[in-house]
């Protein structure tokens, strides 16, 4: 079975960096009561998946052609942020869209960070991560 944590505080702030609690806002999606509506959204509720550390859902919005067997989780990494830098297509009218962004980590006591160009598409109607490069 995947490794799922659950967030520490579900009513706390979310950590995609919009204004609502993890169980209103990416929590729904990944409790699969909502299907994010934009790529842009997907992004954010990954990003959140990456820190609640919650496998089975970064899976599933994984596209099956370069989605990996399997997602696992360093202990001393914690997601600190995440900026979006831009995006392109995504909107519910699209069929592909890209979200650049940069994620904010602290490993072993040492900031770093993620800065990469997502391209998201549509497969059995909903939004999904097809692959991404890294800067």
């Amino acid at each position: 079975m995947p490794k799922r944590r659950a967030p520490a505080r579900p009513a706390g702030p979310c950590s995609c960096g919009l204004p609502s609690a993890y169980g209103e806002c990416c929590g729904r999606l990944h409790r699969g009561e909502t299907q994010a509506k934009t790529a842009e959204q997907l992004m954010r509720s990954r990003y959140s998946a990456f820190a609640v550390q919650d496998s089975a859902y970064l899976l599933k919005s994984w596209h099956p052609t370069t989605r990996p067997p399997a997602v696992g989780f360093e202990d001393d990494l914690r997601w600190d942020g995440l900026e979006i830098l831009g995006t392109s297509d995504g909107s519910p009218f699209h069929t592909k869209g890209t979200v650049e962004f940069r994620a904010h980590y602290t490993q072993g006591g040492r900031k770093g960070q993620l800065h990469e160009l997502s391209t998201f598409t549509r497969h059995d109607g909903a939004w999904v991560y097809l692959n991404g490069t890294s800067f």
